[in-house]
C-alpha cells in the first residue's frame, strides 16, 4: 500500500530546505528590504509634509495680516478721498452760493433801477393823465 521511503523523504525535506533558502536570499529579503525602504520613504514624506503644513500655515497667517493690513489701508484711503470729495464739493457748493448771491443783489439793483425808472416815467406821466381825466370830466 503506502510504502514511506526514507531517502525519497530526505531528499523531499532538502530540496524543501534548499528551495527555502534560495527563495529566503532572493525573493524575500529583496522583498523585505524594499518594502523598509518604502515603509521609510513614506514616514520621511509625511515628516515633510507635516513641516510643510506648518510652513503653510504660518504663510497663510501672514497672507491674512497682509489682507487684514491692505484692508485697514483701503478703508482709511476710501475715508481720505470721501472727505477730500466733500471738501471739494463743499467748496464748490459755497462758490455756487456766492455766485448765486451776487446774482441776486444785481437781479435787485436791476429790480430797484426798473421800479425807480417806472415811478420817474409816471410821475413824468402825470400831468397827461391829470388831462386825460379832465377831458373825461368835462365829457360827461
Amino acid at each position: 500500500m503506502l510504502d514511506i521511503n526514507p531517502i525519497l523523504l530526505l531528499a523531499t525535506f532538502v530540496v524543501f530546505l534548499s528551495l527555502i533558502a534560495a527563495l529566503n536570499s532572493w525573493l524575500y529579503n529583496p522583498l523585505f528590504a524594499y518594502m523598509k525602504k518604502r515603509d521609510e520613504d513614506i514616514k520621511k514624506d509625511l515628516d515633510k509634509i507635516g513641516s510643510n503644513d506648518s510652513e503653510i500655515h504660518e504663510l497663510h497667517s501672514k497672507a491674512e495680516s497682509i489682507i487684514m493690513s491692505a484692508k485697514l489701508e483701503a478703508a482709511a484711503l476710501r475715508e481720505k478721498v470721501i472727505a477730500d470729495a466733500k471738501e471739494l464739493a463743499d467748496s464748490k457748493l459755497e462758490a455756487k452760493r456766492a455766485e448765486l448771491a451776487s446774482e441776486y443783489l444785481e437781479f435787485e439793483k436791476s429790480l430797484d433801477n426798473s421800479r425807480k425808472q417806472l415811478s420817474d416815467e409816471l410821475i413824468a406821466q402825470i400831468p397827461l393823465f391829470k388831462e386825460a381825466v379832465k377831458a373825461k370830466f368835462s365829457q360827461i
